[in-house]
């Protein structure tokens, strides 16, 4: 009888082990991207940015902006802001549209 409590033990051991394996989820890597920040890049995305607006021909987010350009969100907020410095697009009702 002794040895059977102790197979039994050994056994759930095991099977609380193997449950723990499976209980932790596989988490998906976070894809972090660098933006380089100098004059010239900076520059390039300011006219992705342009040339997207103008494509559009209508005011777009900044989210819609990114996609349309085909840059990350980041990217689009500096050439929005070298552009907003230069007097080449305005604000409207949260929308960027070319001035």
């Amino acid at each position: 009888m002794a040895e059977k409590k102790a197979t039994t033990k050994a056994a759930a051991k095991t099977t609380k082990a193997a449950a723990e394996k499976k209980a932790a989820p596989k988490k998906a890597a976070a894809k972090k991207t660098e933006v380089v920040i100098n004059v010239e890049t900076v520059g390039f995305k300011a006219g992705d940015v342009y040339q997207a607006l103008f494509a559009a021909e209508k005011a777009l987010s900044v989210k819609e902006i990114a996609k349309q350009a085909k840059i990350s969100e980041a990217e689009t907020l500096l050439g929005i802001g070298w552009l907003f410095k230069e007097g080449k697009i305005k604000e409207e009702n949260n929308l960027i549209t070319l001035a």
